[in-house]
């Protein structure tokens, strides 16, 4: 058992990296805080660092975002975070000059520079504005890799000194939250390297590269329905060891000892297929198993297409209104292309309601004067007009919310929970 090291909300990134290396050299397993106010007490009370830490070979604990509910410590082991970080730089094509543009108490942030410890590359940081890219990416010779969210891209793309920085970015790794395929498609066309990342804190972060496993990770769907749609699971090495004084929640979601499930043929990975390679775990079981056998249940649908994986959303994504279900991942990507948005995001969430029971209702970003979308007209109206005959009658949303900006975690993530409390109280006033 060893204690807990908490890294306070304004250590800078040379502390970070140096708590890093240390923890890999032996030393104690570190917690990085949130810089937030109202999140980092919640934080700090849900690490209980006077506790000491059981898992072994444990290196962080990082926490979840809260965007969805209460935020969780994931403990992640020095094993793990090795294996995402040479998985992720075979995947790049080698090591490179990693640039911060994201916190690094969440795992997104904390793995770049994990990774660039790892490697005993550079670490630089630019700033979540990515004011500090372009001189970044003209001061090295190495292969720059950047990770970003969504929205951050999008708004990179209206500034065209920062699109000339990220065309010279060898890889810029886009996670966090779903793309919307019109920012993947002017990203690639302006000759920006963009890969989608799919994975979360439980697995090091990304670990499924545009659909794809990384090298050692297997990728399985689990009762799966007539289309192939199930839950996914995550196996592999860079499977995280457990969740902070949370056992019972850990033997629901950290799966180890495998079963024959009811999946069409073996999962996917990019790595060697082992003989076991068909068989998914049950929950509940996983004292004394390897690292490299354990498997994340995720709460995320999704389905295999060959041998990519295709994310559809949360099994909480879906709603039922007037007795008819809506799937809220599949509405909110097919508004996403509505050009009144431009570079702004929509989430679409369920509210009560007394006549429908639950009512759907879409909250959009207004875009900005001079931005794309600016000049589009953005009302109910036109966005059910736009959703009329890409998605079910009873799928348009009965209302929209136009707001400046979204309410976001720390992250960078939408944080949905903020929004329906608010809305809900606003509606109850």
């Amino acid at each position: 058992m060893s204690s807990l090291r908490v890294l306070e909300s304004d250590a800078s990134l040379p502390q970070v990296r140096a708590a890093i290396a240390d923890t890999f050299a032996g030393g104690q397993p570190v917690a990085p805080l949130p810089a937030d106010p109202v999140t980092a007490p919640r934080v700090l009370a849900m690490l209980q660092p006077d506790e000491p830490v059981v898992e072994p070979d444990a290196a962080v604990i990082v926490s979840t975002s809260g965007s969805t509910g209460a935020p969780k410590g994931v403990v992640l082991s020095r094993a793990a975070i090795r294996a995402s970080a040479e998985a992720t730089h075979r995947r790049l094509g080698g090591p490179g000059r990693w640039l911060l543009a994201l916190p690094t108490h969440y795992v997104a942030g904390f793995m770049v520079v994990a990774r660039a410890t790892v490697a005993e590359t550079p670490v630089e940081e630019v700033g979540r504005d990515l004011a500090g890219l372009a001189r970044a990416v003209a001061a090295t010779d190495l292969p720059t890799y950047l990770s970003l969210v969504p929205t951050q891209l999008a708004r990179a793309l209206d500034q065209p000194e920062l699109v000339t920085a990220l065309q010279s970015v060898g890889a810029v790794l886009l996670g966090g939250a779903p793309a919307r395929p019109t920012l993947l498609r002017r990203s690639r066309e302006l000759g920006i390297t963009v890969l989608t990342t799919y994975g979360m804190s439980e697995t090091c972060g990304g670990c499924v590269y545009d659909g794809e496993p990384l090298s050692g990770v297997e990728v399985g769907v689990d009762e799966p329905d007539s289309d192939g749609v199930g839950r996914i699971l995550l196996g592999g090495p860079v499977a995280f060891s457990g969740y902070r004084l949370q056992p019972n929640l850990t033997a629901s979601t950290l799966l180890t000892e495998p079963r024959r499930a009811n999946v069409p043929g073996p999962p996917p990975c990019s790595g060697p297929l082992t003989p076991d390679s068909r068989r998914l775990p049950t929950a509940g079981q996983f004292a004394g198993a390897t690292p490299e056998r354990r498997w994340v249940r995720t709460n995320d649908r999704g389905r295999l297409i060959g041998a990519r994986l295709e994310v559809l959303g949360r099994f909480d994504d879906v709603i039922v209104s007037g007795g008819l279900k809506i799937d809220l991942a599949a509405v909110e990507r097919t508004a996403r292309d509505w050009p009144a948005l431009g570079s702004g995001e929509i989430v679409m969430l369920g509210l009560p309601d007394r006549e429908w029971g639950t009512r759907l209702v879409a909250f959009a970003e207004t875009p900005s004067a001079g931005s794309v979308g600016a000049d589009v007209t953005a009302d109910l109206t036109a966005l059910q007009d736009f959703l009329s005959g890409r998605v079910a009658r009873h799928e348009r949303p009965r209302e929209l919310i136009m707001m400046p900006r979204l309410p976001r975690t720390s992250s960078g993530k939408v944080d949905r929970q903020r929004l329906l409390a608010d809305a809900i109280a606003e509606q109850q006033r």
